[in-house]
C-alpha cells in the first residue's frame, strides 16, 4: 500500500500523516516545494519514520509540477492519494482562493489520474454548503446555494471539479471549524474562533470572572479539533465500497455561537455571556420567522461595506477581520449520520468543547499569542539581551523563555532534563529567535559551579537571571516527623540552589556593571498557608537573602525583584488532585510576571490577596491563624503525604463545597 499526500506541511495534512505513519504500512509520498523541503525534513524527522518520502512540486503547476519520470516510475503504484493542498482562511482574495483552491485541486485530480490511483481523497469543507437554511445532508451538494465569500466559492468549485470530472475513484470530506488538538492543543495558526482570544483575554484582565454580561443570541457554530478530522479521514479513508461519498466531519450536535465563546471564557478565566432573549423565545414560540430573528438580522447588517469599514476600524485592529465576524455561524444544520455510522465501533468521536477548551486555550496563549512581543517597551528591554532561566523544560520557565525570544530576547535554557530543553530550543529556532541549553542538576551544588563556569565563559553577557526551578511539598507536620529529608530538599533546590547560581554568576553582572535577577517565589510566604511549612520557609529564606544583598549590590548595578506568584496551573501541582476545580493562573499569565518584572525591575510583584494576608498577618495575626486553622481542617492531606491509595477523602459533598469556597475568596493561595 503506497500513499500520496498533498499539504503535508499544512494542519490537518501533518496529522493525517502522522496517522498514517502510525497505523498503516506503506510509502507515504508527500508533496514539497523545493523551498520547503528543509521544513519536510524536520517534520519526517519528528514522526521518526523512513517510509516518509518527499516528492517536489507546486501546487499551481499541471499535474502539481511532478517529474514526468517520477510519475512513470510510480504509475499504478499509488492506493490513496489525498489532496489537502488548499488555503483554509475566509481573509484570503479572490485571486488566492481560486489559484489554490480550484487549480490546485484540478492540478491534483490530473496528477492523480496520471498516476491511476485507487482512490482520491478531495478535503472540502462545510463552506461548500454556503448559506444553505435548514438540514444539509452528505448525498446533497449543489442546491442552488448562496456562495457569499471567494472562501466558500472556491470550496463548492473545488468539490464539483472533483465530482464531475475525475476518472478515477474519488471521496469528500467536508470538515466543519477546525481548531487545535484536544489532547496537546497544538494548533499552527490563528483562525476561526482563536481570532477571538486577544479579546477574551482583555476581558479576563480587565473585569472579574463573576462580571455577568449580556450577549446575543447569533447562531449556531460547529468545530472539531484536528486530531478527531485526521483520524476520522484515515479510518473513512480505508473502508471498503465508500467511494462516490461525501462525509461531514462535523459536531453532530450544532453549538450556539455563544456557548462556543463561554467554553473559552470559562477556560481563560473571563466573565461569561448570558442571552436573555435567544431562539426558544423568538423562534420556538413561533414570535418572529428567521428572518427577523437578532442573528440573521445582525449577520446581515455586519456583511454590509459600511458596517465592514466599521468594523475593520475597531474591533479589526484587536486582530478580528471584518470578514471573520461576517461568519461567525452557519446556516446550515450539517447531517452526518452516514459518517457516524461509518465510524462505529472505531472508538473515533468528536469531544465535548467544554472537556478541551482549556488545552486549546493554554496552548494559544503559551504559544499563538504575539501581544508579549509586540509591546515596544518589551522588545526595548529584552532585544538581545542572555536571560538564564532556570526550570526552562515546562511551565512558566519554558513559557516565560517563549516569551522573552518572541521579544527578540535569547533565553539560556536550564533545567535537568535536556531533551525537554533541546525541544524547546528547536520551538523558539523554529520561530526565527536563538536560544541557548544548558542543562544541569540545580540541587547538585557542584553541578551549579560547573554550570556558572560554562556561562560565564561562553556567553557574552549574563542580563537577567530568572530563578524559577522550585520544588514544592504538600504535607502537614504531623505526617513529617520521620520526614526531615523534606525540608532538606526544599532548602537545597528553592534557596541553595538559586542563591549558589546567583553567587556564581554574580562577579561577571559585577564587571558589567548591570544585571538583574528575578526570584518566583511564592503568595505563601505573605500568607503562610498550612500545610507547606516545607516549601514557604525555602521561599522565605530566598527573599530574605535577596533583601539583603540588594542593599550590597544596587551600587554595582545589580538588582532584584521577587515575585510573590499565586497558584499556577503546571505540572508542579498536578498531583494535588484538589487544585483541579481552584481557581489558578495560567504559566502564560505567571510569565507574564516575570517580562514585566524584567521590564520594568520593581523590587516585588505581589497580588492585592497576598498583601491583605501579609497585613492580617502583623496587624491581627490571631485572627489569622485561626483562619487558617479552619482551612486546615477543610482540606485534607493528599493520599501522597499519607502514603495511602491515590485518592482524596473529604473532597466530596459539603467538604467539597467548603473547599471550593475558600479557594475562591482566597484565590491564588495553596491550600
Amino acid at each position: 500500500m503506497a500513499y500520496f499526500v498533498t499539504g503535508a506541511t499544512g494542519f490537518i495534512g501533518r496529522h493525517l500523516v502522522e496517522e498514517l505513519v502510525d497505523h498503516r504500512a506503506g510509502t507515504i509520498f508527500v508533496l514539497c516545494r523545493e523551498s520547503s523541503l528543509d521544513r519536510m525534513e524536520a517534520l519526517i524527522r519528528s514522526w521518526a519514520s523512513d517510509r516518509v518520502v518527499p516528492v517536489v512540486g507546486d501546487l499551481g503547476s499541471d499535474r502539481l509540477g511532478v517529474d514526468e519520470a517520477w510519475v512513470e516510475e510510480h504509475c499504478g503504484d499509488i492506493d490513496h492519494f489525498f489532496h489537502l493542498a488548499a488555503i483554509y482562511d475566509m481573509t484570503a482574495d479572490d485571486a488566492t482562493n481560486e489559484a489554490l483552491n480550484v487549480g490546485g485541486t484540478r492540478h491534483a485530480l490530473e496528477l492523480a489520474e496520471a498516476l491511476q490511483v485507487g482512490h482520491f481523497h478531495q478535503v472540502s469543507s462545510v463552506a461548500a454548503a454556503g448559506e444553505f437554511e435548514g438540514t444539509f445532508d452528505e448525498a446533497m451538494f449543489d442546491e442552488g446555494q448562496h456562495l457569499p465569500s471567494p472562501y466558500h466559492r472556491t470550496k463548492f468549485e473545488s468539490e464539483k471539479i472533483v465530482r464531475t470530472e475525475a476518472t478515477v475513484p474519488w471521496r469528500v470530506y467536508r470538515p466543519a471549524i477546525v481548531v487545535g488538538h484536544s489532547e496537546t492543543g497544538a494548533m499552527d495558526k490563528v483562525d476561526g474562533p482563536y481570532y477571538f482570544f486577544p479579546l477574551m483575554k482583555l476581558m479576563r484582565d480587565n473585569l472579574p470572572g463573576w462580571l455577568p454580561l449580556v450577549g446575543i443570541d447569533l447562531g449556531d457554530t460547529n468545530v472539531v479539533p484536528v486530531d478527531y478530522v485526521a483520524k476520522a479521514m484515515d479510518h473513512l479513508a480505508h473502508l471498503p465500497d465508500r467511494d462516490g461519498e461525501a462525509f461531514h466531519l462535523v459536531n453532530p450536535d450544532p453549538q450556539p455561537v455563544v456557548d462556543m465563546v463561554n467554553a473559552f471564557c470559562r477556560a481563560a478565566g473571563a466573565p461569561t455571556f448570558a442571552t436573555p432573549v435567544d431562539r426558544r423565545t423568538t423562534g420556538a414560540l413561533g414570535l418572529l420567522p428567521r428572518a427577523l430573528r437578532p442573528s440573521t438580522l445582525i449577520n446581515g447588517v455586519i456583511r454590509t461595506a459600511p458596517a465592514q469599514a466599521v468594523l475593520d476600524l475597531t474591533v479589526g485592529r484587536l486582530g478580528v477581520p471584518a470578514e471573520v465576524l461576517a461568519h461567525t455561524s452557519f446556516t446550515a444544520v450539517f447531517d452526518s449520520r452516514r459518517t457516524e455510522k461509518a465510524l462505529a465501533g472505531s472508538g473515533i468521536a468528536v469531544p465535548d468543547l467544554e472537556g478541551y477548551a482549556r488545552t486549546l486555550w493554554g496552548y494559544w496563549e503559551e504559544n499563538l499569542d504575539e501581544a508579549t512581543g509586540r509591546d515596544a517597551r518589551n522588545r526595548e528591554a529584552l532585544q538581545g539581551k542572555y536571560v538564564v532561566i532556570t526550570g526552562a523544560s515546562s511551565g512558566i520557565g519554558q513559557v516565560t523563555a517563549l516569551k522573552v525570544a518572541q521579544c527578540g530576547g535569547i533565553p539560556v535554557l536550564v533545567a535537568r532534563g535536556k531533551d525537554k530543553l533541546e525541544e524547546t530550543r528547536a520551538t523558539i529556532e523554529r520561530r526565527g529567535g536563538t536560544a541557548h541549553v544548558f542543562p544541569c542538576d540545580l540541587s547538585d551544588l557542584e553541578a551549579i559551579d560547573a554550570l556558572c563556569e560554562q556561562l560565564t565563559t561562553e556567553l557574552p553577557a549574563i542580563d537577567f537571571v530568572v530563578n524559577n526551578a522550585g520544588r514544592s511539598i504538600r504535607r502537614s507536620l504531623k505526617l513529617s516527623h520521620d520526614r526531615f529529608h523534606d525540608f532538606e530538599r526544599t532548602m537545597q533546590l528553592n534557596y541553595f540552589g538559586a542563591i549558589r547560581l546567583v553567587m556564581g554568576l554574580l562577579p561577571t553582572m559585577r564587571k558589567q556593571k548591570r544585571g538583574h535577577v528575578v526570584n518566583v517565589s511564592s503568595i505563601g510566604v505573605q500568607t503562610n498557608p498550612p500545610r507547606f511549612s516545607a516549601y514557604v520557609a525555602s521561599k522565605a529564606a530566598l527573599d530574605s537573602w535577596s533583601n539583603v544583598v540588594s542593599s550590597e549590590l544596587v551600587g554595582d548595578g545589580i538588582t532584584f525583584t521577587g515575585i510573590h506568584m499565586p497558584l499556577v496551573r503546571t505540572p508542579m501541582i498536578a498531583p494535588t488532585k484538589i487544585y483541579d476545580k481552584f481557581p489558578t493562573i495560567s504559566p502564560a499569565q505567571a510569565a507574564d510576571l516575570v517580562i514585566k518584572a524584567m521590564v520594568e525591575r520593581p523590587h516585588e510583584i505581589n497580588t492585592l490577596l497576598g498583601n491583605v494576608g501579609a497585613v492580617a498577618h502583623t496587624v491581627a495575626p490571631k485572627l489569622a491563624f485561626r483562619v487558617l486553622n479552619m482551612a486546615y481542617h477543610v482540606f485534607p492531606d493528599s493520599a501522597a503525604a499519607k502514603g495511602t491509595t491515590p485518592g482524596e477523602p473529604g473532597s466530596t459533598g459539603t467538604r467539597e463545597s467548603e473547599q471550593i469556597m475558600l479557594a475562591k475568596v482566597f484565590k491564588g493561595v495553596h491550600w
